[in-house]
């Protein structure tokens, strides 16, 4: 099953995609929104399925669906926590500043709390003041929740996810280390990120989804070049079980939370990578300096996944870094 919110108010108007992204049909009578069916999940996702299911067999005409039309599938949600999942990423920036990585990073995840009032849509622009402040992109695999209740196991916190999304975590890498130099994580250097125009159920994916990893490639283009497509289920040290367990060991999680993979990375770097700081340090491990530079304005960003038919499965996040003008 594939949802969408269609731009209107402030969190959307929930709408059920066929499998192609084809067509859409509005579900406002189950649920107005997707906030509401998740915080009411056990009754409203048979009644989902059952339309998407008429909506794949021709019973439900539906109309033609644009992801231009499209909110971010939560176009606001009540938390939004992003790990980093594949730690070879991790250890690779900081060998690049020949920092010693922490053995605890291999068995203790890295996670931040973003700013998660207001999400952009797949299409909407990225509207930046400076380009000094190093703009980047990070490709990434979400999930949502369900009430997860505090000190969930991991095998446990699997269960809990109900729905699977692509993200564009934009970072704004020149002002990385002056907050974290302060000692008391991002703000100013993790604006408002993107989500893919669906965000789909585990079964959707087949055998892709094995329960806490999807294991395809993620693609990241950039004015029209492939800057990687590292394979997600791949290299990841934590599975989104021990993300999701990580984040509720303090805290329950309610219904609507967003949990990020962190960029997608794998050891076997001719896959490419999903972020320009990753290409950045690699350039410095090989030359001693990097050559790359980060996104300018007018620069161009596409992320996807593609399944083994070449279709995409959640549609493009296809957004262009524009000058914020006040």
């Amino acid at each position: 099953m594939k949802l969408a919110s269609i731009k209107q108010g402030r969190d959307g108007q929930l709408v059920v995609v066929n499998s192609l992204m084809q067509r859409y049909v509005s579900v406002a009578d189950i649920a107005p929104t997707l906030q509401i069916a998740l915080d009411n999940w056990s009754c409203c996702k048979d009644q989902l399925l059952a339309v998407y299911q008429q909506l794949e067999s021709g019973e439900l005409e539906g109309q033609l669906f644009d992801a231009a039309l499209c909110a971010s599938p939560l176009p606001r949600a009540f938390q939004w926590a992003d790990g980093s999942a594949y730690v070879n990423h991790v250890e690779l920036v900081r060998k690049a500043r020949n920092a010693e990585m922490p053995a605890s990073f291999w068995t203790d995840p890295l996670m931040y709390q973003g700013g998660s009032d207001s999400f952009l849509g797949p299409r909407e622009d990225i509207a930046m003041a400076d380009e000094a402040w190093g703009i980047d992109f990070e490709a990434e695999v979400a999930v949502i929740v369900d009430d997860v209740p505090m000190g969930v196991s991991a095998d446990q916190a699997k269960q809990h996810i109900k729905l699977v999304m692509l993200v564009n975590d934009v970072s704004l890498r020149n002002l990385i280390p002056g907050e974290l130099a302060k000692g008391f994580g991002f703000y100013h250097a993790k604006p408002s990120s993107a989500f893919s125009p669906v965000a789909v159920t585990p079964e959707t994916l087949g055998n892709a989804w094995d329960g806490a990893k999807l294991h395809l490639p993620l693609r990241a283009i950039l004015n029209g070049d492939l800057v990687g497509q590292p394979n997600a289920g791949v290299d990841m040290t934590f599975d989104f079980g021990q993300l999701i367990a990580h984040a509720a060991k303090t805290r329950p999680l309610c219904a609507g939370t967003v949990v990020g993979s962190g960029t997608v990375s794998n050891l076997d770097r001719s896959n490419g990578s999903c972020c320009l700081a990753e290409v950045r340090m690699l350039e410095i491990i090989t030359n001693g300096n990097a050559t790359t530079e980060f996104m300018h304005f007018g620069d161009r960003i596409q992320i996807d996944m593609l399944n083994d038919h070449g279709q995409s499965i959640f549609g493009e996040i296809d957004q262009t870094v524009i000058k914020y003008v006040s």
